[in-house]
């Protein structure tokens, strides 16, 4: 059985045993095309993830970014695998880096910035099977010393959404490494199409619902008080420049 699609996003299942069990990071390549060299670039991409990066365990997949400060950049995803997968990811022996020197990076400007998330199954959503095509993202900036106080705050929101949302489909995902580029946390939700977003914000109707009246106030102190602030963009998958198949499934509750 062709085994589905799972991405950055989605659904870090991809289990190596060893001696102790492990998880799942997909590590994201934010890249920049060079203005004059779109095509170019777009064809090295394409023909780089074909050959080297085809569904399996270092399967990659491509988005690109519609809104914000990085707009028109692309998001290169690879995995999810473990950390002890990575030393033996595509490289010099069977030809991926000449190519990827040759036909992807000549065509990219020299900015470029990675990340590596780890999904938190407990808290996303993955309850049916889907197709990638568009998500929207919610990037948090966690206090130092605060993951106490945010991981209370996370398990609120997430209650509220499972409570009166059970059928979007969404991930969350924590950064592996510390930075101070607002990176630590991620929210994402797949959707296929826009219409949601001029729809009304029923969050904090749906909170006190769940928790009770009154308790809305109180959770933004909360929230505040853990968070250094938030960023969102939206981004739409390019099946046409992946090797992955965008398919996803769902993942059975414990």
């Amino acid at each position: 059985m062709k085994k589905g699609f799972l991405t950055l996003l989605l659904l870090p299942c991809l289990i190596f045993a060893q001696e102790a069990q492990e998880y799942g990071v997909f590590t994201n390549l934010m890249l920049t095309a060079h203005p004059e060299k779109i095509t170019e670039f777009e064809a090295g991409l394409k023909a780089h993830n074909q050959k080297y990066h085809p569904e399996g365990a270092y399967q990659a997949s491509v988005f690109f970014v519609t809104s914000g400060k990085n707009f028109g950049k692309y998001i290169w995803s690879m995995g999810p695998l473990p950390w002890s997968a990575m030393d033996n990811a595509p490289g010099d022996e069977n030809g991926h880096n000449a190519d990827w020197n040759a036909n992807v990076a000549p065509y990219a400007l020299a900015e470029s910035e990675v990340n590596y998330w780890r999904a938190d199954m407990e808290r996303s959503n993955f309850t049916k099977d889907f197709q990638l095509k568009n998500l929207a993202i919610f990037m948090l900036d966690m206090k130092r010393f605060k993951q106490t106080q945010f991981m209370a705050v996370l398990d609120k929101v997430t209650k509220v959404f499972k409570t009166k949302d059970p059928g979007q489909q969404w991930g969350v995902y924590f950064n592996e490494l510390n930075n101070m580029d607002g990176q630590d946390v991620v929210w994402v939700n797949f959707f296929d199409s826009s219409s949601w977003m001029s729809e009304e914000d029923k969050f904090p109707q749906w909170f006190e619902e769940v928790h009770g009246e009154g308790t809305f106030i109180p959770f933004l102190t909360d929230f505040e008080a853990a968070t250094n602030g938030d960023m969102q963009e939206l981004w739409v998958f390019r099946p046409d420049l992946s090797g992955s198949d965008g398919k996803v499934q769902a993942v059975a509750s414990e």
